[in-house]
C-alpha cells in the first residue's frame, strides 16, 4: 500500500477540524487568508462553493504535494445571507429573524488532489426554527455565545433546542463539512479511507 499523501484542510476551524478527525487521525491545519467578500448578485449556494474553491487553492499554493480540503457554509434566510454575527447584537437579531421560519445552509466542501485538480460538492441542509421569543434567544446567546457561526448557533450543542426540524443528507454538514462528500472527495484524490 502506498503512503498516505499529506492532507491539509484549508481552515483554521475547531468545528471542521473536529470532524475531518473522524475520517481522519494525520492532518495538517493552514489559513487559507482568503478574501470573503460576496460578489454582486451572487447565490448564497454560488458563494458557498467559490469561497470553499479559494481557501483549497490558496493552501494548495503553499503546500504543493498535498491534498488540500477547503470548505465554507453560507446560511440563506430567504436570498438574504446571515453571516458570522460577531457581536452578542446581530445574534441576537438573525435569530429573531430566523424565528419561526427556515433557513438554508449551503456548506461546500473542495477537495484539490496531487495534480491539482479541484472538485467541489455543495450540501443543502434545510433548518425550521421554532416560534423564539426575545427571553429564548437571550438565554441562548448568553450561554452558548455562538458569535463565530453563521446564523448565529451551534447545532452540535445547545442550539439544537431552536429547531422544529432539520432535512438533510449529511447531518455533518450543519456543523460545517459535509463528511459524506468530503470521504468520497478524498477516496477519488487517492486518500485511503476505511
Amino acid at each position: 500500500m502506498s503512503p498516505q499523501p499529506t492532507i491539509v484542510l484549508a481552515s483554521t476551524s475547531p468545528y471542521r477540524a473536529a470532524l475531518l478527525r473522524r475520517l481522519l487521525d494525520h492532518f495538517e491545519q493552514a489559513a487559507p487568508g482568503t478574501d470573503e467578500a460576496p460578489l454582486p448578485d451572487e447565490p448564497p449556494a454560488d458563494r458557498a462553493a467559490r469561497l470553499a474553491e479559494a481557501k483549497a487553492r490558496a493552501v494548495a499554493a503553499s503546500h504543493p504535494g498535498a491534498v488540500v480540503i477547503g470548505s465554507d457554509q453560507v446560511a440563506d434566510l430567504d436570498g438574504r445571507v446571515l453571516d458570522k454575527p460577531g457581536t452578542v447584537h446581530v445574534a441576537h437579531r438573525q435569530l429573531a429573524a430566523s424565528s419561526g421560519r427556515e433557513v438554508v445552509f449551503h456548506t461546500a466542501v473542495c477537495v484539490i488532489d496531487l495534480r491539482g485538480d479541484a472538485t467541489t460538492h455543495v450540501d443543502e441542509t434545510r433548518v425550521r426554527f421554532r416560534d423564539l421569543s426575545a427571553e429564548d434567544i437571550a438565554r441562548y446567546v448568553e450561554r452558548e455565545r455562538p458569535l463565530d457561526c453563521a446564523g448565529s448557533f451551534k447545532c452540535e450543542g445547545l442550539g439544537i433546542v431552536l429547531f422544529e426540524r432539520i432535512d438533510n443528507e449529511d447531518p455533518t454538514a450543519l456543523v460545517g463539512l459535509p463528511l459524506i462528500a468530503t470521504a468520497r472527495l478524498l477516496r477519488a484524490a487517492g486518500v485511503v479511507l476505511p
